[in-house]
């Protein structure tokens, strides 16, 4: 028999993890409850995990009229060999980069882009550089 890492989840932090998925502002105690463990098991089981990268952050997500107005892209992008560092500086600028990474195949880069429609009124088309 094979034992797990030391650093896997198990069944509690799996149940933990879930409940911050549908409520990230659920209390700890509230979380303890649910779970039937003490309230420090809890806050002790969150600290290991944000050690571990398991968990990298909180989060809210946006509903109604918020959510409506804004538009979500993902970009393909193919530089020259010599300008991906200056497009990655520039693209690093824009408030509306949420991520951006190198890939492999018929792009250098994706970003992902949200923009509120309300303030930006252009229409994406596609460039070469």
């Amino acid at each position: 028999m094979i034992d797990a890492p030391t650093n896997a989840p198990d069944d509690l932090d799996r149940r933990l993890i879930l409940l911050l998925q549908a409520n990230a502002r659920e209390s700890t105690a509230t979380l303890a409850r649910k779970l039937g463990v003490a309230r420090t098991t809890v806050v002790a089981r969150l600290a290991r995990l944000e050690a571990r990268g398991r968990i990298v952050g909180y989060t809210a997500r946006l509903g109604g009229d918020e959510a409506g107005r804004s538009v979500q892209a993902f970009v393909g992008i193919t530089v020259s060999p010599k300008a991906g560092r200056e497009v990655v500086k520039r693209l690093s600028e824009l408030p509306e980069l949420r991520q951006l990474a190198s890939v492999s195949g018929e792009f250098d880069y994706m970003a992902l882009l949200r923009a509120d429609m309300r303030e930006h009124k252009k229409v994406l088309k596609d460039s070469k550089a």
